[in-house]
Order: structure tokens, then C-alpha cells, then sequence
């Protein structure tokens, strides 16, 4: 019997032309979660709804060039690398709108993707609060 082997997924620090922080995008301390809730955390006040927006281009030839391997099957990390870029501004802005409104955390964060056009759209949004730590 042939031994099968995991399939093996790239660390995330290891995305080809990514700048990588501790969870890839500063948040200049805001604690950002998908929770509805904090754990430790009491919130204080609700802030409202915060967004981030993007919209990323591919080079046409190295578009061109994904196209010729996506024939040969395999992950296009070309693609990948714009999605993580745009994900990552798409955080630092909503991060940037929560700041303006002297928030702290951001709860319930989602994120959406689309095309538009051909180009890759991604929104990030929460919930604006600031909590307080619970003792």
C-alpha cells in the first residue's frame, strides 16, 4: 500500500512578495476579531459600522501568464499575493476608520470579495467599539 502524503499549505509568512508583520497588517493596537464578543474585554461603547475598501489591478502580462497555468492546473500565486495585498489594505482601512471615531476594537469583522470589472474588490468591515479590559 502507497503511503499518501499531507498536501502541504505554505506558511502565510511564506506568500512570495508579501510584507509580513506578526498577523500581516498593523493595526496600531486596535484588536480586531470576527467574534461578537471580546473575551476579557467589557464593551463600552458601540461606535457603529467601520469599512474598508480596495480595489486591486493585475499586470496584464503576468495576468496573461496565469492564464497559460491555470491551464496546467496548480495555485496562482500571483493572484494569492494581490488578495492578501488587498485584504491587508482593505484592515488598515477600516483599522484607519475606527481610529477617526477613537475606537479601540473592531467585532464581528467579515470580509467580502468580488470582481468589478475584472479588477478584485474586497471589503473589510466591523463593528467599531471601545472596550475595557474586565479584571
Amino acid at each position: 500500500m502507497a503511503s499518501r502524503s499531507k498536501p502541504t499549505i505554505p506558511a502565510q509568512n511564506s506568500i512570495e512578495g508579501l510584507e509580513v508583520h506578526g498577523v500581516f497588517t498593523d493595526t496600531n493596537g486596535v484588536i480586531t476579531t470576527t467574534m461578537n464578543d471580546l473575551p476579557g474585554y467589557r464593551v463600552v461603547r458601540v461606535l457603529g459600522t467601520v469599512y474598508g475598501l480596495t480595489v486591486q489591478s493585475r499586470n496584464w502580462a503576468a495576468g496573461l501568464g496565469m492564464v497559460l497555468k491555470s491551464i496546467a492546473g496548480g495555485e496562482l500565486s500571483m493572484f494569492t499575493t494581490m488578495l492578501y495585498r488587498a485584504r491587508n489594505d482593505a484592515v488598515g482601512r477600516m483599522v484607519g476608520e475606527c481610529l477617526q471615531k477613537s475606537g479601540n476594537a473592531i467585532i464581528a469583522l467579515r470580509f467580502d470579495t468580488s470582481e468589478l470589472g475584472g479588477f478584485a474588490q474586497v471589503c473589510a468591515y466591523g463593528t467599531a467599539v471601545v472596550v475595557e479590559r474586565v479584571e
